[in-house]
């Protein structure tokens, strides 16, 4: 069986508020624009992504249980989820897929409570505090891995 040729991108709690919310923090761009970004940056290596945000932790958990059966890899922005949820943690752990961790922020840059992350132990990519387009590096660095996988 193939390899299916599509993510699923997660975008997390209040990241609807992208371009609006904290632009001092989180810039202002749009999620409209970290989606349409993500779509880019896959299809340059043939893939296409399903997006999912939610500030509901259940629609991404099923989001994510979905992704099994037709999605190569999993690029997640849990928002404030990555400090407390290891429902959501375990849901990528339960997928057996390779997930890329994208913060827009410096996490560890700021409150304490932001340094622990649930997710970090079950993403084989990571990439934080590059902003929106930190994004597109964590898409191209999980296809690199899906690709090894598949070669491998």
């Amino acid at each position: 069986m193939s390899t299916p040729r599509r993510l699923l991108l997660v975008n997390g709690p209040n990241l609807n508020l992208l371009g609006t919310r904290e632009p001092e923090i989180y810039g202002r761009e749009s999620l409209a624009d970290v989606e349409a970004l993500v779509a880019r940056t896959a299809q340059e290596r043939g893939y296409e992504v399903r997006a999912v945000q939610s500030n509901h932790e259940g629609v991404l958990i099923d989001a994510i249980h979905a992704a099994r059966t037709d999605c190569a890899a999993i690029v997640i922005n849990p928002g404030g989820l990555t400090h407390t949820s290891v429902v959501l943690r375990d849901a990528l752990a339960g997928v057996a897929l390779p997930v890329a961790e994208v913060h827009i922020s410096d996490v560890y840059a700021r409150e304490e409570f932001r340094h622990h992350s649930f997710v970090r132990d079950v993403a084989v990519v990571h990439v934080i505090g590059e902003g929106v387009a930190g994004y597109a590096r964590a898409v191209r660095l999980l296809l690199d891995v899906v690709t090894g996988l598949a070669d491998g």
